[in-house]
C-alpha cells in the first residue's frame, strides 16, 4: 500500500530546521534533568535502581496528599516521594498513592523503610477503635481464626473449614468488589454464607481503616547500583553491535550516523521523562532498548534505499539521492510508525499505572525515532559526503563491505 506517490520534498534542505528542533528538545530536557539531579542525585531513578521502599496505599476516598507529606516530614522523612495514581481501570485504584522512601541504611534493614511508612500512616490516619484490628489490612487466616473462635453461625466444634472458606470469600469480596477498602460491614452482606450474626461479629471485633496497603516493593542499594550498571551496559552493547552491523553492511559513516541518531533519541526521551516527572525503572530500560531497535530499523530502511539508488543515479548529487530515497520510503514510514504510535498511545492511555512510564517512553520514542531517521541520521551522511568534497566525493555502491564495487565519482 502506498499513500504518497510522486512526493518530492527537499528533506536535506530542511536539515538545519531538524537540527534546531533537536537542539531545543535536548537543551530543555537536559536542563530539567540537571536541575532535578542537583537537588537530589537519585531523583530520576525508580526504586529498581536507587534502592529503597515503594508502598502502594489505597484510600477510601481522595488521597490526602498534603497530610501524607506532612506526616512523613514530621517523622523525619522529608525526601520521600509521593505520587498519586490516576488509573481508573480497577475498582478503587483511582485512590491509590505511591509512597517511595530511599534506602539509606545497609542491607540488614531493608524492611525498615516499609515499617516507617506504615507507622506514619497509622499515626496520621489510624482508626480510633483501640484494641481492634483493621479489617482492611487483615489476612483471611486471621479472619478465619476469629470467626472459628466466636462461631457466629453456631456450627459447633469442627467448623474450622467452613469459616476458612467464609473468610476467604470475605477477603475476596473486600479486595475485588470493593478495591481493598470496606467502609461499612453491611457491604459484605451479599457474600455467600454471611448472616447478620457474622456481620455483627466483624463489627465488634474489627475496625475499618481509611487506607490499606496494596503492595510493597523493596530493593537494596547494592542491588539497585548493580541494576543501573547492567542497564547501562546493555544499552551500550546494543548500540555497539548495531554500529558494527551497519558499518559492515554499508560503510562506517552510515553506522556512526545511525548510532548518533539513536543516542539522540534516547537523550531526548530521557529529557521528556524529566520534564513530565517520570522515573527510570527496569521497564523503562526495556522501552529504551525497544526504541533503539525500532529507530535503527527505520534508519536502515532509508539507508538501504540510498544504496540501491546509488546504482541507478550515479551522476546525481548525493543529497538528491538521499531526498529521493526518503520520499520513496515515506509511505512505509507512515504506515509502520503511525500504527505503532497508535498502539503505544492506547497502551499509555488505557494500560494502567504499572505500564505508564514504559508506554510513555514508547510514545515519545516512536515519534522521535521516526523523525531522527530522516532528520538526523540522513543529514549526517550527507554532511560527511559534502565534507569529503561535493563535486569529487565518492560513494560506494556495493551491497556489503565484502562486495563493494569501485568508487563511483559524482558530478
Amino acid at each position: 500500500m502506498e499513500f504518497f506517490k510522486g512526493v518530492n520534498v527537499d528533506w536535506m534542505g530542511k536539515a538545519k530546521y531538524f537540527a534546531s528542533l533537536s537542539a531545543i528538545l535536548l537543551i530543555a530536557g537536559w536542563v530539567s534533568i540537571f536541575m532535578r539531579v542537583s537537588k537530589n542525585p537519585s531523583v530520576m531513578y525508580g526504586i529498581d535502581f536507587r534502592g529503597g521502599t515503594l508502598v502502594t496505599v489505597r484510600f477510601a476516598g481522595k488521597p490526602p496528599i498534603d497530610e501524607i507529606r506532612k506526616g512523613l516530614a514530621q517523622a523525619g522523612l522529608p525526601n520521600s516521594t509521593i505520587q498519586g495514581i490516576s488509573d481508573t481501570q480497577a475498582v478503587g485504584s483511582q485512590n491509590d498513592v505511591l509512597i517511595g522512601l530511599e534506602q539509606t541504611q545497609g542491607d540488614d534493614s531493608l524492611d525498615a523503610g516499609k515499617q516507617k511508612i506504615l507507622e506514619v500512616l497509622n499515626k496520621t490516619f489510624g482508626t480510633n477503635a483501640a484494641g481492634k484490628a483493621d479489617f482492611n489490612s487483615t489476612t483471611p487466616a486471621t479472619i478465619a481464626a476469629d470467626l472459628t473462635e466466636k462461631d457466629p453461625l453456631k456450627l459447633g466444634t469442627g467448623a474450622g473449614d467452613k469459616y476458612t472458606q467464609l473468610a476467604t470469600q470475605l477477603a475476596a469480596a473486600r479486595d475485588t468488589d470493593h478495591g481493598g477498602i470496606v467502609t461499612n460491614f453491611d457491604q459484605l452482606q451479599n457474600v455467600p454464607g454471611v448472616t447478620p450474626a457474622v456481620v455483627a461479629t466483624l463489627n465488634n471485633d474489627y475496625s475499618l481503616g481509611t487506607f490499606a496497603i496494596r503492595d510493597a516493593e523493596i530493593v537494596g542499594p547494592k542491588v539497585g547500583a548493580q541494576l543501573r550498571r547492567q542497564a547501562m551496559l546493555a544499552t551500550l552493547y546494543a548500540l555497539g553491535g548495531m554500529l558494527l552491523y551497519i558499518a559492515f553492511r554499508f560503510e562506517w559513516v552510515y553506522g556512526a550516523a545511525a548510532v548518533i541518531a539513536v543516542f539522540h533519541d534516547v537523550l531526548i526521551t530521557l529529557g521528556f521523562f524529566s520534564l513530565f516527572h517520570y522515573e527510570i525503572s527496569l521497564t523503562v530500560i526495556a522501552a529504551l532498548l525497544t526504541l533503539v531497535g525500532y529507530s535503527m530499523n527505520d534508519t536502515i530502511v532509508i539507508f538501504d534505499r540510498v544504496r540501491e539508488n546509488l546504482r541507478l543515479m550515479r551522476r546525481e548529487p548525493f543529497a538528491d539521492i538521499v531526498n529521493k530515497s526518503i520520499n520513496q520510503t515515506l509511505s512505509r514510514t507512515i504506515l509502520t510508525s503511525g500504527l505503532t504510535f497508535l498502539t503505544v498511545l492506547v497502551l499509555y492511555l488505557l494500560g494502567g499505572e504499572v505500564l505508564r512510564a514504559f508506554s510513555f517512553a514508547m510514545v515519545v520514542g516512536v515519534v522521535v525515532g521516526t523523525y531522527s531517521s530522516f532528520g538526523i541520521a540522513a543529514p549526517i551522511v550527507v554532511l560527511w559526503n559534502k565534507y569529503r568534497g561535493d563535486s569529487g566525493a565518492t560513494v560506494r555502491t556495493g551491497s556489503a563491505a565484502g562486495k563493494r564495487g569501485p568508487a563511483v565519482a559524482r558530478s
